[in-house]
């Protein structure tokens, strides 16, 4: 979201004794300052209710019936993964005592330990969430500032009642792996609503029709959800010369730098799409462990394996002829098979240098999945040889930055949205991928 928030103007609460939020979100930076989930004001000036992720990375929960009646809730465990998502459940009941007024859980678990811990003050909605003539504010806090930056899906606000997280989540019996509950029965009230269903839709879903409003920026439909994460550039392996937006997938490198996905394969076969901003590019994959690429560049790595702007292919700092440049809105799909340890590459749709990704034909490098080459296995990477260049990244959410692919291309996989065509037996980077 970054800039982009939505609001809702609210009435009288069903019962201001009991509410319930619960949230999925995925993460797209980590920025040392509180991102606003879903927040109010309440009557006073500094009164208000709000979740948050904290500036300490921790989840954050605060709310104040006054101008001068303060209390915050923050749990001692740490959320800093970039790359999968998190459900967050909060529940308020101010008929039950002490801290069980408040319950927060975390991907199925309930939070017991927290740095800041005032939930025995929480004395009900009756001038926050739920209160007349203060809008609901997605995606900042109710002043205007810290904003999010990442994504939701299956937001829904409990008017009323209590619920605990199992009535949205569920843990898998096979994997324990804390589940999606996409349709949960639950009573809404008054002020009650579901959005961020499917998709970017802000339309509550809850029979309710409190819809809310887009009040600043863009909310991009993203493929990426609960149940299927897409790989993305990672802010945790990356240096201060790289700028990455859009959720990750757009890259301003400044200097000659690098920066890596967040999924790394031994084995496999997959596709993405880098829409090219610039003049002297590579388009890559490497070992995301070999950390002095971040500072040095592709150049001269033995554990990378590049495309570059000028037609050239590279690996281990040698660059041989090779295929067509490419510039600025030329289209760069790389088919990574990590089964037989091939690369290829594809500017605009045509495969460079006559490659069949589907047949195994003429690739650009082999032995891509030798132990001695990549022994943690690749990841896509991008870097530049010259100036400083932007690129956009589609991993298969159908967008580069926040424009959507021309025309979708014919993915047998059925697994992302493409500008091309996606060769037969390779599939999009992501974790419903690495299950195929």
């Amino acid at each position: 979201m970054a800039s982009t928030y939505a609001t809702r103007t609210v009435g009288t609460a069903t019962n201001n004794n009991k509410f319930t939020i619960s949230v999925w979100s995925k993460r797209s930076k980590l920025t040392g300052d509180y991102q606003g989930i879903l927040t109010s004001r309440g009557s006073g000036w500094n009164a208000g209710i709000g979740l948050y992720w904290g500036n300490d990375e921790s989840v954050w929960y605060n709310f104040s019936t006054s101008s001068t009646a303060l209390a915050t809730v923050s749990t001692t465990a740490k959320y800093r993964d970039v790359n999968g998502w998190y459900h967050i459940v909060i529940a308020g009941d101010t008929t039950q005592s002490g801290t069980n007024k408040l319950k927060i859980w975390v991907n199925g678990e309930q939070q017991t330990s927290f740095t800041n811990d005032d939930r025995s003050s929480f004395v009900g909605l009756s001038n926050d969430l739920g209160h007349t003539g203060y809008p609901m504010q997605l995606g900042r806090k109710y002043d205007g500032s810290y904003y999010y930056d990442g994504s939701m899906s299956h937001l829904h606000f409990i008017d009323g009642t209590a619920y605990d997280a199992s009535a949205f989540g569920s843990t898998d019996s096979t994997t324990g792996e804390w589940k999606i509950n996409t349709s949960p029965s639950v009573t809404y009230g008054t002020n009650g609503f579901f959005i961020l269903k499917d998709g970017n839709s802000v339309t509550d879903q809850s029979g309710n029709s409190n819809n809310f409003t887009v009040g600043g920026g863009t909310l991009t439909k993203t493929e990426d959800n609960p149940s299927n994460v897409f790989a993305t550039m990672n802010p945790n392996n990356t240096t201060s010369n790289v700028t990455l937006t859009n959720g990750n997938t757009s890259v301003s490198l400044n200097g000659t730098y690098t920066t890596y996905g967040t999924i790394q394969v031994t084995k496999g076969k997959f596709y993405w799409e880098q829409k090219i901003n610039g003049s002297s590019l590579f388009a890559s994959v490497a070992d995301g462990n070999a950390g002095s690429m971040k500072t040095v560049g592709l150049l001269n790595e033995n554990y990378a394996w590049a495309y570059r702007s000028d037609g050239n292919k590279q690996t281990g700092g040698t660059a041989t002829s090779w295929g067509n440049s490419f510039t600025t809105n030329d289209i760069i799909s790389t088919a990574l098979d990590m089964d037989n340890g091939k690369i290829y590459w594809a500017k605009n749709g045509v495969w460079q240098e006559s490659g069949n990704p589907a047949t195994g034909a003429n690739p650009a490098f082999t032995g891509l999945n030798t132990s001695s080459y990549a022994p943690d296995g690749l990841t896509p990477c991008v870097g530049q040889y010259s100036g400083d260049q932007n690129t956009s990244f589609n991993f298969g959410n159908g967008y580069f930055g926040t424009t959507a692919v021309a025309s979708a291309g014919t993915n047998a996989s059925g697994n992302g949205i493409f500008e091309y065509d996606v060769p037969n037996g390779f599939t999009a980077l992501s974790t419903k991928g690495l299950n195929l």
